[in-house]
């Protein structure tokens, strides 16, 4: 089922780098920005996250905050976090249950991988509601971050970029 602006957000509980548990209800009260992304230090996954980096005034604020989710392990996504210093959490879908949720996963993906998530973006309310939702099926293709600023913008969040 496509996740479209208007649905419940699936609930999700993953570990991010530091080893701690990080769910949706977390953010209850704050808008929050996902970006779903296949594998940690490949070329666009990290034009994507680094894109986020440099926005993270528009992302990561008192009413917005944003977190990136793969299938990589939490010490692999830890190492990229560092790597390209990036100031917001990186979350581990290692399971795939959360990608699977959004339906933002790879059933089959380049040499044949199984299970890897889609480059995906969603804006979900302080309500947990998806104001904005956008799978990609290239994984050569960016999240418009242009509708996601527009969308953040809707929710009240200051977007100047």
């Amino acid at each position: 089922m496509t996740l479209k602006k208007g649905d419940k957000a699936p609930s999700f509980k993953l570990f991010n780098t530091d080893k701690k548990e990080v769910s949706l209800e977390d953010f209850k009260g704050k808008n929050l920005i996902i970006h779903f992304f296949p594998a940690a230090f490949t070329g666009v996954c990290t034009a994507q996250m680094c894109s986020v980096r440099d926005a993270i005034s528009l992302y990561h604020n008192d009413k917005c905050d944003v977190v990136g989710i793969s299938v990589d392990m939490p010490f692999t996504l830890g190492k990229f976090k560092e790597t390209q210093n990036l100031q917001f959490d990186l979350l581990s879908d290692f399971n795939k249950t959360t990608a699977t949720a959004y339906d933002a996963i790879y059933e089959n993906w380049i040499l044949d991988l199984k299970g890897v998530a889609k480059r995906s973006a969603f804006v979900v309310d302080g309500n947990g509601i998806i104001q904005y939702a956008q799978v990609m099926e290239s994984a050569g293709d960016m999240p418009d971050f242009s509708a996601i600023n527009e969308t953040i913008a809707s929710l009240g969040v200051v977007a100047s970029k």
